[in-house]
Formats: C-alpha cells, sequence, structure tokens
C-alpha cells in the first residue's frame, strides 16, 4: 500500500469514527430529551371536579403548590355526579374531587366499580333556602320542599326536615331515606324530587328547597342566608358526607395523589376554606 492511500485510509477511517460518535451523541441526545418528555407527562396530575368549590380550590390553592413540587395539576370541570368517576375508572383522568364518602360507597354498589377514597378534604353543609315561603318555623300546610332525588343526597335532606321536627322517618330509614320512609307528615309536606343540580335553579317554583352546598355556592347562595342548615360537626357529616379525592386501586399511592391530599390537609388550607367560602365549606380532617 502506497503512502498515499495509507494517508486516505486513515482519514477515511478517522471521518467514519467521527460520523459514529457524532450520531451516537445524537442518539443520546434525544433519549435524554425523550426521557425528559416522560418524566413531564409522568408529573402531569388530571382531576375531575364540580365548578365549585372543587375546582376553584383545586385552581387557586392546590395548583400553585403543587407546582412547587414539579406536579402540573390540570383541572376538568364536570356539571353532572356521572362522568367524572366514569373517567377516572376509565384513565381519562387521574383522580376526581366531587363527591362525598356515601355517594361513593353508593356509586361503587351500583356500578360495580372499585373507586377508592384517598382521602377526606371537606364537607359542605346542605341547606334549606326559601323560595315561596320564608318562615321555616311556620311551614304552610301542604308546602313543597324541593330535594335532590338521587339515593344518598335524598335522605340527607330528609333527616335535615325530620331534625327541624317537619317530619319523621321510620327508624331503619336512615340516609337512604326517600319520601316513601316517612310515617309522620303533620304537615302534609309535599316532595319536588329533582337532579341535585336542579334544586336551587328552580327555587322560586317550591316553598322550600334543601340545596347541597357545592350547588347552593354555584347559585350564588350563601349559607348564612339558609333559613336552617345542617349541623356540620354531628357524626352522620363527618363520617357520611366528607368529600373526598377518588380514584382507582392502583393509583391510590401514586405520589402525585398523595402529594394533591398533603397540600389539601393543613391547617393552611383550613384558613383557606375560612377566608374564601366562610362556613359553606369546612376542613373534613
Amino acid at each position: 500500500m502506497t503512502s498515499k492511500n495509507l494517508s486516505l485510509t486513515r482519514r477515511g477511517f478517522l471521518s467514519g469514527a467521527a460520523l459514529l460518535a457524532t450520531s451516537a451523541l445524537a442518539a443520546c441526545s434525544g433519549g435524554s430529551d425523550d426521557a425528559a418528555a416522560g418524566d413531564d407527562a409522568a408529573q402531569t396530575l388530571t382531576v375531575g371536579a364540580s365548578p365549585s368549590p372543587h375546582a376553584v380550590i383545586l385552581n387557586d390553592y392546590a395548583a400553585p403548590l403543587l407546582a412547587e413540587q414539579g406536579i402540573t395539576l390540570e383541572v376538568k370541570e364536570y356539571t353532572d355526579y356521572i362522568l367524572p368517576n366514569r373517567d377516572t375508572t376509565s384513565g381519562e383522568l387521574d383522580a376526581n374531587y366531587f363527591q362525598h364518602i356515601n355517594y361513593l360507597n353508593n356509586y361503587n354498589e351500583e356500578n360495580g366499580t372499585d373507586l377508592v377514597n384517598a382521602g377526606k378534604i371537606h364537607f359542605e353543609p346542605m341547606g334549606v333556602f326559601a323560595g315561596k315561603s320564608s318562615d321555616i318555623d311556620n311551614v304552610p300546610d301542604g308546602a313543597t320542599f324541593s330535594v335532590p332525588n338521587d339515593p344518598t343526597n335524598e335522605g340527607r335532606a330528609l333527616l335535615l326536615l325530620q331534625s327541624l321536627g317537619l317530619l319523621t322517618l321510620s327508624e331503619d330509614a336512615g340516609i337512604t331515606a326517600t319520601p316513601n320512609d316517612i310515617v309522620d307528615n303533620p304537615k302534609n309536606l309535599q316532595f319536588s324530587e329533582q337532579d341535585a343540580a336542579a334544586v336551587a335553579r328552580t327555587l322560586n317554583d317550591a316553598d322550600f328547597a334543601v340545596i347541597n352546598g357545592n350547588y347552593a355556592i354555584d347559585a350564588g347562595l350563601k349559607l348564612e342566608d339558609a333559613v336552617a342548615q345542617e349541623d356540620a360537626s354531628s357524626d352522620v357529616i363527618q363520617n357520611e358526607y366528607a368529600n373526598v379525592i377518588v380514584t382507582t386501586p392502583d393509583k391510590e399511592d401514586d405520589e402525585r395523589i398523595t402529594a394533591l391530599v398533603g397540600v389539601l390537609q393543613t391547617d393552611d388550607f383550613k384558613a383557606y376554606l375560612a377566608d374564601t367560602f366562610g362556613d359553606a365549606v369546612q376542613a373534613a380532617f
């Protein structure tokens, strides 16, 4: 081999080596970018929530605190009580925040699902609001009360009316009571059973309406304006109607969900609730 050919061969070898090195570097660089993108995706938490107070709490309070931990909180708002659970089960959502414990248990039983409570956050006392009538101590005979029609909230509404001495339920009715469980109705009260979201909208069509806290907030109603309300310290409120973060069993210990529950179970959060919602939304931990 001549010296000239040897020189060309060496130059070709060095050029090829450099090309291989550059390609390898590019491949490694691309892999790092992909990994980084994967890490970013892994640190996004998607939570379904009713508009108020749940989505407000998530966007205004939780999101900035989670961002400090490298977690991006994406909130998807829902105005019904069915789709958030379906989307959590399907994996479209990582978790949801809209329902109380009793509703979750009832939903699982009726739908054969296994959604889990990842942490108690707050509760919203249910209130009785004036419609055509305003004196809860002198309810007219035959007065109409609008109440939620779902199995958990209707019983809760009737228990509230029982606590006011307006009716008596059978001893075994409990939290799943319906008007059929009323054994004494001295005022001959009538009941307009409606979707929970519709009760506030039809307030003026009834003498009184028993409204869930979140829907009262959505309608611009304040708990202090209610003519009656639940005793927020009662055992049934604490154990059955605390609003919870809900997810699937495989994500129950997910660090992103653990972080979300963590920022929502602090004294600072209690102060935020008091400043933002007053007595309408209270800590449940």
